[in-house]
C-alpha cells in the first residue's frame, strides 16, 4: 500500500517547543487515529510502540522549527500475527511508511498483555490441573510470571510467545517469590490469547515457608536513625525550559521513550563562555539478566529487559522523600497502551542537585592556610520495576565536566525450588524449605553517541606499559592505539593493562597542542560468563564485549538489534560491525557494555539491598586546566570561610 493511499485529514496543529521534545498525548493520539483511518482500520490490529521519529542531525543543525513532527510506530495484526512499522508526519496527518517486518525477532510485550496472560492462563484446565497437583487450589493466591520466550532452536510456527512461570502466596499479602512452582512452564500464545501448553518436569514441592518483608512481619521499626534534611533555601541551582535543563555549565535536553526510559539530548558544557559539545544522545541501549542454572526451567531465563519488555513503560511514579529527596524537579513519561491510547506516568523522571563531599583542596603547611571547594552533583534518575527486579537508572553531572551512569538493582531475587534438603552448585539455599535463588548477571549496554566538539571523532585504547630501558625496573608510561575500523574497536576491559579508552577530536587541540578528549573509565567491565554457543550468547552478543564503536547511523539505535523478542541472535552490534566501516575522524557511537555478576548472599532475600553498578567519562584534556577553579568557597557553620592551621578541617567538610 502506497503512502500516496492513506492520506487522511491532518489533525489539529499540536504544539511542541523542540524537535526533540518526547510526543505528546495529543500527538499519539493522532498517530494512532491516522492509522486506524488507513492501514490498521481492522480491530486485530494492537500498538506496540508509538514514539517520536527523531530529526537527524542535519536537520536539528538547521532551523529546528523546519524539523516535521513525526511519530514511528510498531503494530501487530493478531488476525495472523504480522508485525508493521509505520511512520506518521503529525503535521501533514499522512502515513509517511508502511512495512511489513519480517526475518527478524518479534515485537516487544505490550503493558496490558501481562495481564492478559494471566488471566487466560487460570482460566486454562490445563493450568488449572498442573496447580492443583501441586496443591495450589486457590487461583487468587497464585501469581502467572510472564517471561519472554527466548528461541532454543524451535520457532513454533511464528509465534509471539511467552512462557510464564508460576509462584504463589499463602496469604493475601505474602511475598509469592517464597513459593515458586519449579518445573512447571505455561507456554503462551499473546497474539491468540490462549495457552499453548503446559510443560511439566518431575514434581518438586512447593516452597511453604514464609519469608516477608512488610513492616507486619519484621516488627517495629529501629527509632535511633535522627532525620536528614535536605534545604536549599534558594531553591535549586537548576533552570527548567520545557525539557531543556541549564544547571552550572552543563546544558541538555531530557527525552524518554517506553524502550529506553530515561534520554539525555544534546549534552554541552560552557567552557569559558564557548558552549561546547559533548553528547549527541544517549541512553540504555539493552539490558539482559541471564540464568547460570542448567536445570530445565531456568536456563531458559534470559531477559532482554528493554527490547522484550520496553523497561520505560514500567517506570515508577516517584513520590519526595521516597525515591527522591531534595528539591526535586519531576518529568512525566508517556507512553502508549496496545491500544494506542496515550498513558502518562506521573513523576517518571526526578531531577535534584546532592552535594557529593569535596571538590578539590590543599593546605600549604607553609602558610599555614587551607582551600576547599564543595563539589555538588545533578542527579537526573528513573526507576523501573519488571516483574521481581528493581532498576534504578541514574545520570549524575559534576562540576568537573564528569559524567557517571550508575544502575541500583533492588527489589526481589528470582527464585526457585529444589528437594528440601539438597543443595545445588548453581545457586543460594534460602532456607531448608527447597528454596534458593540461582546465579545470574545483569548486562547493560550503554549507547553514546559523541559529538564532541564536533561530528568528527576518532577512538583511541590506551594502555599502560613498562619499557624495555628500564634500569631501575620502576618506569611505566601509557601507549595510545588509534581504533580505525569497526572490528578493531571490538574490545574488553584489562585491568592489568590499566586499560581505558578515549574519544577525541582530532581537529581541536589544548594548551599543549593534544587532541581534546574525553575517556570511558571502564568501571564494571564484566561479560556474559555464558559460554559462545549459548543462545543467549547468540543473541545478547554485544555483552560478550565491553567496548564496540560504530560509524554513526541513526537507525541503529538498539545494541541486540531492534527485535531481540525471540530473534535467533547475530542482530544489532554484531551484524552492524560486520562492514568494518572506518570509525577515524568521523561521527561515531560508542557502545559500552558492564554488569553486575550476581553471585546470590542470604543478605539478598528476603528484599535485596540496594546494590550498583556503571561507569564514567571524564575530560582527559578537553579543558586547559581545572574547570572548577571558580567554584564559590564554602561557607563553615562559624561563618567566614573555611580555613584553619589543622590542616583546613572544619565541619563544612563532613
Amino acid at each position: 500500500m502506497s503512502a500516496e493511499t492513506l492520506v487522511t485529514a491532518a489533525p489539529d496543529a499540536l504544539s511542541v517547543s523542540h524537535p526533540l521534545d518526547p510526543l505528546s498525548a495529543e500527538e499519539i493520539t493522532a498517530a494512532v487515529a491516522v492509522l486506524k483511518a488507513g492501514p490498521a482500520a481492522a480491530d486485530s490490529f494492537r500498538f506496540a510502540g508509538v514514539v517520536l521519529r527523531e530529526p537527524g542531525k542535519a536537520a536539528l543543525a538547521g532551523d529546528p522549527a523546519g524539523c516535521p513532527r513525526e511519530a514511528a510506530v510498531v503494530l501487530i495484526d493478531r488476525s495472523d500475527g504480522a508485525a508493521y512499522e509505520a511512520v506518521v508526519d503529525l503535521g501533514r496527518g499522512t502515513v509517511e511508511a508502511w512495512h511489513a517486518v519480517e526475518g527478524v525477532g518479534q515485537p516487544p510485550i505490550m503493558l496490558d498483555e501481562f495481564e492478559e496472560c494471566e488471566v487466560n492462563c487460570k482460566a486454562d484446565p490445563r493450568v488449572v490441573e498442573a496447580l492443583a497437583r501441586r496443591g495450589l487450589t486457590d487461583l487468587d493466591l497464585v501469581c502467572i510470571e510472564p517471561w519472554s520466550a527466548g528461541y532454543y532452536g524451535v520457532d513454533d510456527e511464528g509465534r509471539r510467545l511467552l512462557r510464564a512461570l508460576v509462584y504463589a502466596r499463602m496469604r493475601a499479602d505474602d511475598n509469592p517469590y517464597a513459593h515458586p512452582a519449579e518445573d512447571l512452564v505455561v507456554v503462551y500464545d499473546l497474539n491468540a490469547g490462549t495457552v499453548v501448553r503446559v510443560e511439566e518436569g518431575p514434581l518438586i514441592p512447593v516452597p511453604r515457608q514464609e519469608d516477608n518483608y512488610l513492616p507486619a512481619d519484621v516488627g517495629p521499626a529501629r527509632t535511633d536513625l535522627k532525620p536528614i534534611e535536605v534545604v536549599q533555601p534558594d531553591g535549586p541551582s537548576f533552570v527548567v525550559t520545557g525539557n531543556h535543563v541549564r544547571w552550572a555549565d552543563w546544558s541538555f535536553r531530557i527525552g524518554f521513550t517506553a524502550r529506553e526510559g530515561l534520554v539525555l539530548h544534546q549534552v554541552r558544557f560552557t567552557d569559558k563562555g564557548e558552549d561546547r559539545s559533548v553528547l549527541h544522545r544517549v541512553s540504555l541501549s539493552e539490558m539482559v539478566v541471564p540464568y547460570g542454572d542448567p536445570t530445565t526451567v531456568q536456563y531458559r531465563k534470559n531477559a532482554f529487559d528493554a527490547g522484550e519488555y520496553n523497561i520505560g513503560a514500567l517506570a515508577n511514579s516517584l513520590e519526595l522523600g521516597c525515591d527522591c529527596l531534595g528539591e526535586i524537579r519531576y518529568f512525566d513519561g508517556l507512553v502508549a497502551d496496545s491500544h494506542g491510547a496515550p498513558l502518562t506516568i506521573k513523576n517518571a523522571i526526578c531531577m535534584h542537585e546532592e552535594d557529593d563531599s569535596i571538590l578539590w583542596k590543599h593546605y600549604d603547611f607553609r602558610t599555614g592556610s587551607s582551600e576547599v571547594r564543595r563539589s555538588r552533583k545533578l542527579v537526573i534518575s528513573f526507576i523501573a520495576t519488571v516483574a521481581n527486579y528493581e532498576y534504578g537508572f541514574y545520570w549524575h553531572l559534576y562540576l568537573d565536566g564528569t559524567i557517571e551512569f550508575l544502575v541500583k538493582a533492588t527489589g526481589i531475587l528470582s527464585t526457585t525450588a529444589q528437594q528440601p534438603g539438597a543443595r545445588t552448585p548453581y545457586g543460594q539455599a534460602l532456607n531448608n524449605d527447597g528454596l534458593y535463588g540461582p546465579i545470574h548477571q545483569h548486562m547493560f549496554n550503554m549507547r553514546l553517541d559523541f559529538d564532541l566538539d564536533g561530528e568528527s571523532n576518532a577512538v583511541y585504547e590506551v594502555e599502560t606499559v613498562t619499557p624495555e630501558d628500564n634500569p631501575h625496573h620502576s618506569a611505566f608510561h601509557t601507549v595510545d592505539r588509534l581504533l580505525e575500523r569497526e572490528q578493531d574497536a571490538i574490545r574488553v576491559a584489562d585491568a592489568s593493562k590499566h586499560r581505558f579508552w578515549k574519544v577525541v577530536n582530532h581537529g581541536r587541540r589544548n594548551v599543549v597542542g593534544d587532541p581534546v578528549a574525553y575517556r570511558l573509565v571502564p568501571s564494571d567491565a564484566i561479560t556474559l560468563a555464558a559460554g559462545p554457543q549459548s543462545s543467549v550468547a547468540r543473541r545478547a552478543a554485544f555483552a560478550t564485549k565491553n567496548l564496540w564503536v560504530t560509524a554513526y547511523d541513526q537507525s541503529e539505535r538498539h545494541a541486540a538489534g531492534e527485535y531481540p523478542n525471540q530473534s535467533r541472535g547475530g542482530d544489532g552490534l554484531p551484524a552492524w560491525t560486520a562492514a568494518d566501516r572506518p570509525i577515524a575522524d568521523t561521527d561515531l557511537v560508542v557502545w559500552y557494555s558492564f554488569g553486575m555478576h550476581h553471585v546470590v548472599r542470604l543478605e539478598d532475600w528476603p528484599v535485596m539491598p540496594r546494590s550498583h553498578v556503571g561507569f564514567a567519562l571524564q575530560p582527559f584534556g578537553f579543558f586547559d586546566r581545572n574547570p572548577t577553579l571558580n567554584a564559590p568557597r564554602p561557607t563553615p557553620h562559624g561563618g567566614g570561610h573555611c580555613a584553619s592551621a589543622n590542616g583546613g578541617a572544619c565541619a563544612c567538610e563532613h
